[in-house]
């Protein structure tokens, strides 16, 4: 059984940085694309950052390039996102999500697995 759960979301002040964890487990994820999307109510889940489990390439939201980082721990099975010069329009859910694909991973409904989301609260 498929388990991807986020930790370290919370309550930041605006040009302050968090670090996300994303633990998978379940399957081996080598050939996987591990993605961080974020939820805000009333809006459509947006993708934030992926990355290729095996190669290490990385993709970024133009709206978070140059401030968050994508990275994964081969030996823990952890994707991480440091996001730091956070900004109070950074605030929403966010979503680790892990999928087989070769194209599109900036969709959301691509991916297979979700995990169940940690908030994130940037303060101004």
């Amino acid at each position: 059984q498929v388990q991807l759960v986020e930790s370290g979301g919370g309550l930041v002040q605006a040009g302050g940085s968090l670090r996300l964890s994303c633990a998978a487990s379940g399957r081996t994820f080598s050939r996987y694309i591990m993605g961080w999307f974020r939820q805000v109510p009333g809006k459509e889940r947006e993708f934030v950052a992926a990355i290729n489990w095996r190669t290490g390439s990385t993709f970024y939201a133009d709206s978070v390039k140059g401030r968050f980082t994508i990275s994964r721990d081969n030996a823990k099975n952890t994707v991480y996102l440091q996001m730091n010069s956070l900004k109070p329009e950074d605030t929403a859910v966010y979503y680790c999500a892990a999928g087989r694909l070769d194209y599109g991973l900036a969709t959301s409904y691509k991916y297979d697995y979700w995990g169940q989301g940690t908030q994130v609260t940037v303060s101004s």
